[in-house]
This record gives C-alpha cells, structure tokens and sequence, in this order.
C-alpha cells in the first residue's frame, strides 16, 4: 500500500479507521489485499540470492557425518528404510524421521542427505521473502521499500554462517524442516486474512502446524506468534477465534507429552538435567551469545560448551536487565503498530523453546537461531526500507554487498565439515576448555589411525575434566587395540599399541 507525503516508507501499521479495504470495515485483517499476491517483481532478486545459496552450500555436500549424526541417522536401525520407519511408528518425531529413511531409500550418501537440507534452506528462504513483503505491505510500507526489507531480511537468513549448523550438520534438519511447516502454516493463516474463505485456510494452516509438530517441538510457538500479528495490526480482539484451533492442537500435544511414556520420559530426562531457575539465569548468558553470533561472521562454532550459571551477580543481572529491556521494548512497540515491535518479539518468541525455563544438555547451539533469526534480519530490512525509493541503486548495491560478504562467510565456514577431525579441530581451537570436543578430536584421530594425536587429545581431555569417564575408556581401548571394530579404520600396515 502507498501512502502520501512524508509517511512514504514508513514502518508504522495504519490506523484501524484508515485501513484500505473494499468496505469500512476496520480490521487490519482485510487491508492491503494485494499482499498476498506473488511478489514477481522480487524474482530475479530472489533467483540470484538462491543461486548464492546454492554456491555457499555446494562444496559442502560431499563432507562428511558428524557428532549425532551417526546416532541418529547412520546407526538408527529405525530409519534405514521406508519399512524400518513404519515398522518403528508410533513414535517420537516421525516426520523428521520420516524424512531420513526416504533419505536412505533414495541413496546418495551425505550428499544426499545434505542435499535435501540445502532443499529446504532454499524453500525457507522464498517464505521468508514472500511472507515478509506481504507483512511490510500489511503495514503501510511502500511496495519497493517493502521488497527490499524482505530481500535484506531473506538474504541474512539463507547466506548466514550460523545457519550452517541446521543446514550443513545433516542433523540440524529437525530445525530447518520444522522451521519449513512453521513457515508454511503462517503463511496460509495470514493468507486467510485476506480471503472470504478464512475459515478454510485456518484448518490448512492448523494441518500444516501439526505437521510441523511431528518434525520437532520447537513450532509450538507458532500461536504466540500469531497474537504478536493480530496485536500489531490492530486486530486483538479477534485473537480467540482466529488463533483458538492452533491453541487446541496445543493442548493436546500437552495431554500426549503427559500420558505417552517416551515423550514423558524425555520430558522428565530434560527436566533433570539442572534446576529451572538455574537454567534461566543461565540462558540470560546463552542469548546474550546468539545475539552475538548474529555479528560474528568467523566466529561460528558447533560445541561452544557454555558453563552452567550458579548464581546471580552484577554482571549477569546487568546482562539480564538489557535483554529484559529489549524485549519491552519490542512489546511496547508491537502495541503501538511498528513493524520493529514484531521483529523483536518474533526472536524471543522463537528462542522460548530451547533458550527459557526447560534445561537442555547444551545450553546453547547456533541452530537455535535458525528461525529466530529472521527478526534481526527485519529489523535490519526495515532499517534500509527507505532506501529503495531515494536511492535505489544504493540499495541494490548494498544489498548484493551484504550477499557477497554472506556468502564467502559460509563458503569458509563449511570447510570446518569436511572431516571429522577438521570439525572437531575447529572446536577446540575455539574452545580449547571443552573436554567433550577434545576427546571427539582424540576419537577422529584414532579413527584415521593418527594415534600419537588421539593420545594427546584423549589425555588433554581427562585434565580437562577428571569426572568425565569417555576420555580414559577410550585411552585404555585404543591402547589395546579395541577401540574399533576390526573393519572400522584401515591403517596402513599393523595399527601401533601405544600405552596410556
């Protein structure tokens, strides 16, 4: 939608009672029909910005599996093949599982499986264009202004090096996938906005919701998502209706979780691990991290090992304070109708799952940031929205800048997959105090028969942290040559013995 004089560009939603719509109705939901048009004029753009993603991604393909990978794709008996996985239903995340014997069926190695992640980065990718273009317009954004919000905002998403973790790590799929239904149920939701037929686009947008569900629990957010959308187009008062049936398959995603054994015990099991006031004080310092990785092109790392937080001082509640400031803000915001209110809200909504009260073994990864990542990225499009009608080749002159720069930030950062030992390399060269990452060093070394180098990291690993019992087992088994099958490594010539 235009608007005239000096509000041209602007980020701010339009009063209800200005709303263009075919009838003086004053919800928000019907204005600006044109927004869930296809955006053809952002085709090129978008065709060039998937093409740089397949660049950054392509020489990555053929690397090797890593770290869970090989529990929870190469060895899981469950998804070998399409029968494997029917014969092992019911069972927790299907769908995702679903997706690694059709993997395993069709063939094609990690570069299969890989493959497949890049596939569904890219469809990510075109969603975020086409949903973001249509929330700018929604908004009041003058069309081009609202494209290249969208194109910058995409391009920070597809070309990030942190996204490497849920695109190039095979077993970071569970996110980019659950992200990809996620995506989708929103977008037919917010396309029903626009529609007589609103009532049959909530049903599909609820199927595609569960969907996202049976890939990973992460989208339970989606709801909250949702009201943050209703509020800041003025349309609040019908959250109940329109938002009620995701609420309910919510709800009965709780009942299952409550009364089937394995996600209960899971649940139980993650409930366990540290107490739910300590995990918070804890994840003050774990978003502080992601909000850095969002600046830290070379700074990618797949085990950071964060210390668990035991008690509050000054500098974490200062920490604290800033993140408790930011997310106000973004909420006063999103009750005022400004675009940046959404964006910020939408990276804390997303982070709830994995980064608030219930504990994880890791306290922190940067797949965390897969979804959540596109409110920065808004933020920043909304940033040089107003460029795209002063100064237009300025803004395409930057915009394939920060694509470029994106893209040979990836392309460094997926060398760290090729090996074993060059991703574990990359880990403790980043965190040289993860005894976890230096045993996994000393494990690939043994396994490409550089024993010498798996001593020093198996023993560099038990100073790091005496309790930990993996590091001296394998020390002991690789000294008495059992630490593999007989068909696991091929030396050449006799594998030496050495001693602990």
């Amino acid at each position: 939608m235009d608007r005239d004089g000096d509000d041209r560009g602007s980020v701010r939603a339009l009063p209800a009672g200005h709303a263009v719509t075919a009838s003086p109705a004053t919800s928000v939901a019907h204005a600006g029909a044109p927004a869930a048009r296809a955006p053809g004029s952002l085709a090129l753009p978008l065709g060039l910005l998937l093409a740089a993603l397949a660049l950054a991604y392509l020489p990555a393909l053929g690397s090797s599996f890593q770290f869970d990978d090989w529990n929870v794709i190469v060895r899981d008996a469950r998804v070998q093949s399409l029968a494997a996985w029917l014969a092992s239903m019911p069972g927790i995340r299907p769908l995702l599982k679903l997706s690694y014997a059709l993997n395993h069926e069709l063939g094609g190695g990690t570069a299969g499986f890989r493959a497949g992640n890049v596939v569904v980065h890219a469809l990510n990718t075109a969603l975020v264009v086409v949903v973001l273009r249509s929330l700018g317009l929604r908004l009041a954004l003058e069309p081009r202004a609202a494209g290249l919000a969208a194109l910058v905002a995409a391009t920070f998403f597809a070309l990030h090096p942190v996204q490497t973790e849920a695109v190039t790590y095979v077993s970071g799929r569970s996110t980019s996938l659950s992200t990809l239904f996620a995506l989708l149920a929103f977008a037919a939701w917010l396309h029903g906005l626009d529609t007589p037929q609103e009532r049959r686009w909530r049903w599909i947008s609820l199927a595609v919701f569960a969907l996202a569900l049976g890939v990973k629990e992460a989208p339970v957010v989606l709801p909250l998502v949702m009201c943050a959308w209703l509020v800041v187009s003025a349309a609040a008062r019908s959250i109940p209706r329109r938002v009620a049936p995701h609420f309910a398959l919510l709800l009965g995603l709780v009942v299952v979780v409550i009364a089937w054994p394995p996600y209960r015990a899971l649940l139980t099991a993650s409930l366990e691990v540290r107490p739910l006031g300590l995990n918070l004080l804890t994840q003050v310092d774990a978003i502080v991290y992601l909000l850095g990785q969002l600046g830290a092109l070379g700074g990618m790392n797949a085990d950071p090992g964060l210390p668990v937080v035991t008690a509050l001082d000054a500098a974490l509640a200062l920490r604290a304070a800033a993140l408790l400031g930011l997310l106000v803000a973004g909420l006063v915001l999103l009750q005022r109708r400004h675009a940046a209110g959404f964006a910020i809200v939408w990276f804390f909504v997303w982070l709830l799952p994995t980064n608030s009260l219930v504990p994880r073994i890791d306290v922190v990864n940067d797949r965390q940031l897969y979804a959540a990542i596109v409110g920065p990225a808004w933020l920043l499009g909304l940033a040089l929205a107003p460029l795209a009608s002063r100064r237009p080749r300025l803004a395409l002159a930057g915009l394939a800048a920060l694509g470029v720069v994106l893209t040979l930030a990836t392309l460094r950062h997926n060398r760290v997959y090729e090996t074993e030992i060059s991703f574990w390399q990359d880990v403790t060269d980043k965190s040289p105090l993860n005894a976890r990452a230096a045993n996994n060093l000393g494990y690939a070394y043994a396994l490409a028969c550089r024993d010498a180098e798996a001593i020093r990291e198996f023993r560099r690993a038990m100073r790091l942290d005496r309790k930990d019992y993996r590091a001296p087992s394998n020390l002991r088994l690789l000294s008495e040559g059992a630490l593999f099958p007989d068909n696991a490594r091929r030396c050449p010539g006799p594998a030496p013995r050495p001693s602990p």
